[in-house]
């Protein structure tokens, strides 16, 4: 089941509310559970995680106006993601390597030019 709509609300509370859930969903019988990104988004609180600022930001460090990500803190998606395996439930975590929209600055990359007409 996807456990994520576009418009959770920006409280923080998503990772609670799926540790205090995950028994119940377990014996509605749902098997696997697939959460939002849990890594900073560039619109920190506001951002629902497709917009990566940084992956290994799990609401723990004070970034883009909060340390909390839109959906909870890290101990909170820890616990949440403990919860549902200890009711059985399978954890899938929505990871998108290549949206890189958020970063900082410009990167300027060097390459060495070459002749397209060179076989």
């Amino acid at each position: 089941m996807q456990y994520f709509h576009w418009y959770i609300p920006n409280d923080g509370t998503l990772w609670d509310e799926v540790k205090t859930r995950a028994k119940e969903l377990s014996q509605a019988g749902f098997t696997a559970m697939w959460l939002p990104p849990a890594y900073k988004g560039m619109g920190g609180t506001y951002d629902v995680g497709y917009a990566v600022y940084d992956m290994y930001d799990l609401g723990e460090f004070e970034q883009k106006g909060s340390v909390r990500t839109k959906y909870g803190d890290r101990q909170q998606y820890l616990n949440a993601v403990k919860s549902l395996q200890a009711a059985g439930i399978q954890v899938y975590a929505d990871t998108v390597l290549n949206h890189r929209i958020g970063g900082d600055d410009a990167e300027i990359a060097k390459a060495t030019p070459f002749n397209r007409g060179d076989s």
